[in-house]
């Protein structure tokens, strides 16, 4: 005869129950019009829970859950109660906005049973969101490298644990922003999360993050990114600041529905790493006077192009800061806006309110603007507006996707421009890529193998005239190591590598025939400008770079 199971009866009557009450929610949730929520699956933020003192939440039957700045989610049980409409109206006065979301009775109990957690009621201040700059800096003195952050990453509740999702979200920012990565990765597979960093363009795998840390991140993510929590089947955008002794950095959200659940990628826009001078940025000396008088030019268009995260937005602000006067007004329409610049006109596009690149820059040109810079042409209308206010008087900066310089002119006429606007309006074409620059403390010298010197050489045997060969004889080349330092990946920053297209008055007769690739090509290479791979040969012997990592990037010819 079987032996009854009293422990595991009971607690499948438990769960039947609360199935039950869960379900009767979502059907009352449809009857007040309000979105449906399970507190188990989402993060309850301490700070937010104070909104509301513990004996007027339960009284009310309510809890905040979480805030991002004055806007609440609010978990109610019934919002046509006397109690939950008199908080409402109280928060509301004190102008908060809530946004309601039903709940089922033991949901409500999960959120009231964090109340032991808090201490005394504080009122909480109101901000854009609420990261500690004095946890940020205290986790930034504990990460000294990749190998230091997976150690405290081990630390990430990997069960039903939510107290600490906020710490845990604070630590991978502060991780990001003390190693200088550029973007974070949170990517769900079918038993964990992979999180990762891209330091210097390359992704590096920090630790697996547990499902249901993962689902508590990424409900904590939206919320201070001011997106929809109820959404997982479509794509969304948001943002957030970062409050840091230094500085506010603007953090871009981006979300993106999978088969295991929504994959988030955060861009950090930090002001340190795109800061850059003109002189700063890598450019060879002759390219470098070439552009200093292209600056000076009263009208036409300057266009840097190139895959994305190449670094064009912020050669593009390099310039800006080059030319930058009391004297004349900059305007500028970007999406986003990467880094705010003092003493220029700087407006961010917004499809969605009717105010994107085109419509923007005609609005910028009734501005009575000298310099105006257009954060990127992709489409015909925009490229169209930008050409002819280079030919009527302002000198316009834009970005374009190319593969080269020589790939500008007809990727401009795939979009639509007539060649006869493209000629004339278009000052020069600058391609670019980054490059990972050796880590000074552990890279190594060695003679190059037949076949590197055998690609050196090609390189170098087409040099323009203007340039001296450098000797080959007895060559010792860059080697990447690996130490601390460098998170053992023998690289340390990056520094762009350069080639531009002028257009001369030859360049402008062979744009008029609608030229190919090729052609333009040749016609660039009898300028006596380096291409990109030779300016990173170049780089590579004076030990900037390595030759696999100048390979990896702009191919191998």
């Amino acid at each position: 005869m079987p032996k009854f199971d009293e422990e595991k009866t009971k607690k499948k009557f438990e769960e039947l129950r609360e199935k039950e009450a869960e379900d009767l929610a979502k059907i009352l949730a449809q009857k007040y019009g309000l979105p449906y929520l399970d507190l188990s699956r989402m993060t309850i933020d301490l700070d937010s829970l104070k909104i509301i003192s513990e004996a007027e939440a339960r009284e009310g039957q309510m809890a905040v859950f979480q805030s991002v700045g004055k806007k609440l989610q609010v978990a109610v049980k019934n919002p046509e109660s006397l109690k939950t409409k008199e908080i409402l109206e109280e928060l509301r006065q004190k102008r908060f906005e809530p946004e309601l979301f039903l709940v089922s009775e033991s949901s409500l109990e999960k959120a009231f049973s964090r109340y032991r957690e808090v201490p005394a009621f504080v009122e909480v201040s109101s901000g854009i969101i609420d990261i500690s700059p004095e946890r940020l800096e205290g986790f930034r003195q504990k990460i000294k490298g990749l190998s230091a952050m997976r150690e405290l990453l081990k630390e990430v509740p990997a069960g039903r644990e939510t107290r600490k999702i906020s710490e845990v979200l604070e630590l991978i920012l502060a991780g990001a922003l003390e190693l200088e990565a550029s973007d974070v990765h949170i990517e769900p597979g079918e038993t964990s999360a992979k999180l990762r960093y891209r330091l210097d363009g390359v992704l590096a795998d920090l630790a697996p993050v547990g499902i249901k840390a993962y689902q508590l991140l990424l409900s904590r993510i939206k919320l201070v990114s001011e997106l929809k929590l109820n959404v997982k089947d479509q794509a969304q955008d948001g943002r957030f600041t970062i409050r840091t002794k230094e500085t506010d950095i603007e953090v871009r959200t981006s979300i993106l529905p999978g088969p295991y659940g929504e994959s988030i990628v955060l861009r950090i826009l930090n002001p340190k790493t795109i800061a850059l001078g003109f002189e700063d940025l890598g450019i060879e000396p002759n390219l470098l006077e070439e552009l200093a008088k292209e600056l000076k030019k009263p009208n036409g268009m300057i266009l840097t192009t190139g895959p994305t995260g190449s670094g064009k937005t912020t050669t593009l602000y390099a310039f800006v800061k080059k030319i930058l006067s009391s004297e004349i007004k900059i305007v500028t329409i970007e999406d986003p806006i990467e880094y705010h610049i003092p003493g220029i006109t700087q407006t961010q596009a917004d499809p969605q309110k009717g105010y994107d690149f085109a419509s923007g820059l005609r609005s910028i040109l009734r501005q009575d603007p000298d310099i105006i810079l257009v954060g990127e042409i992709r489409d015909l209308q925009t490229a169209e507006t930008a050409m002819h206010a280079a030919l009527t008087g302002h000198l316009v900066f834009s970005t374009l996707h190319t593969n080269d310089a020589a790939g500008t002119v007809p990727r401009l006429i795939d979009l639509g421009v007539k060649p006869n606007i493209i000629a004339p309006a278009t000052n020069v074409a600058i391609a670019q890529r980054l490059v990972r620059k050796t880590c000074p403390v552990c890279v190594k010298k060695e003679k190059p193998s037949a076949a590197e010197l055998k690609i050196i050489e090609a390189e170098l045997n087409s040099l323009p005239p203007k340039y001296k060969k450098p000797d080959l004889k007895n060559i010792m080349i860059p080697r990447a190591g690996g130490c601390e330092r460098c998170n053992e990946t023998g690289y340390k920053g990056r520094v762009g590598v350069f080639e531009a297209l002028f257009v001369s008055d030859e360049i402008e007769r062979l744009i008029m025939r609608d030229p190919s690739e090729v052609a333009i090509r040749e016609a660039e290479q009898k300028q006596g400008m380096l291409s990109m791979k030779q300016d990173g040969i170049l780089k590579m012997l004076a030990g900037v770079t390595t030759l696999e990592e100048l390979t990896r990037v702009v191919g191998e010819s």
